[in-house]
């Protein structure tokens, strides 16, 4: 029972670890970017990853956390494929309507869901689906303003789609197949993420800029936010896997929508953007969702927990009722030994 609670307390901590640095980091870059004129979002990002990784090298030197060997292979695919999604879901960002790419993100929830029932034989319930569709609706209406289409565009945003989904799932699995904590996976895949983004970063900011990251001008308030930003970044990477291997894919993407209607109320309150009626309703519709499925995860939890539990009981139950040594008829078998 110890144990459970202290497990709860570790999910409740690692989500809220996760939405409070999310949004500070959303805060901090829309300063960075909006006001002070940083728009290298891709190349940000591969900083944010290598400070990640320094951070944690420098608490593993300090016994914070164990280093436990991963297969090579492994750490550099899951690596690298992170790394494409964060590109892809920039390169949506870059052709696409502001509309479009919340479609975009607001997909991968479904196709989580799909990608879950059908390779790992996930059931998720109609209350869950249900849930899901009500926090899909909310967020939609409060955040989708237009859907502007294009070719290249649809096909980033569904590249986008898959890398992200197939990166979050295999977030969940390594961690839980391998037994390795979110720290252990951070540390060795974030090399590989910063790396492919350190390459392409330049040049995908470049093409959506029309800037270059090398003659930027670097004011000391820019050095200042960027410092801050990437600081803030460890927490959110850190938390990103933890929140996945803590709970799944789906939960992840759900807490990632209430960071969406935070950054929008923050934004209101904070940043003096325009808010209407619309966002309102589509946050409480939103709110309403989330409450739902939480409701939801919780009870079909306790019914599991309930389940496991009896069927511990009836094996125990079994093994002492039947005799220790009995044969096919129930009959107590001789013992033959020497002894």
């Amino acid at each position: 029972m110890g144990e459970m609670t202290s497990f709860q307390l570790g999910v409740v901590g690692a989500l809220f670890l996760s939405v409070a640095s999310s949004v500070s980091i959303v805060i901090c870059n829309k300063a960075l970017m909006s006001n002070l004129g940083f728009p290298f979002a891709t190349t940000l990002t591969s900083w944010h990853l290598m400070v990640t990784y320094c951070t944690l090298h420098v608490a593993l030197k300090f016994n914070f956390f164990e280093n436990k060997p991963i297969d090579m292979k492994t750490v550099m695919l899951f690596g690298i494929l992170n790394g494409v999604s964060i590109g892809f879901l920039n390169l949506s960002l870059g052709f696409n309507s502001i509309g479009f790419y919340q479609m975009t993100k607001l997909a991968i929830i479904p196709f989580t869901v799909l990608l879950e029932t059908i390779f790992l034989k996930k059931q998720f319930s109609r209350n869950i689906k249900f849930a899901l569709f009500v926090l899909l609706i909310g967020v939609g209406y409060a955040s989708i303003t237009d859907l502007q289409l294009n070719f290249v565009g649809t096909i980033l945003s569904l590249l986008a789609i898959v890398t992200t989904c197939v990166g979050q799932i295999l977030t969940n699995t390594i961690q839980k197949r391998l037994n390795i904590s979110s720290t252990q996976l951070l540390y060795q895949s974030a090399p590989f993420q910063a790396a492919i983004l350190f390459v392409s970063g330049p040049v995908v900011d470049q093409f959506l800029t029309k800037q270059s990251v090398f003659a930027y001008k670097y004011s000391p308030i820019v050095m200042g936010f960027i410092l801050l930003s990437c600081l803030i970044a460890v927490s959110v990477n850190f938390s990103t896997f933890l929140v996945i291997g803590k709970t799944s894919p789906v939960t992840y993407q759900v807490l990632g929508h209430l960071k969406t209607c935070l950054v929008l109320a923050f934004g209101y309150t904070l940043l003096h953007d325009p808010f209407t009626s619309r966002n309102i309703i589509g946050i409480l519709i939103a709110i309403v969702g989330m409450g739902l499925y939480s409701y939801f995860c919780v009870n079909e939890t306790k019914r599991k927990q309930v389940g496991d539990l009896s069927s511990m009981t009836q094996v125990k139950d079994k093994d002492t009722t039947a005799p220790l040594l009995a044969g096919k008829n129930g009959h107590v078998k001789e013992n033959n030994s020497l002894i």
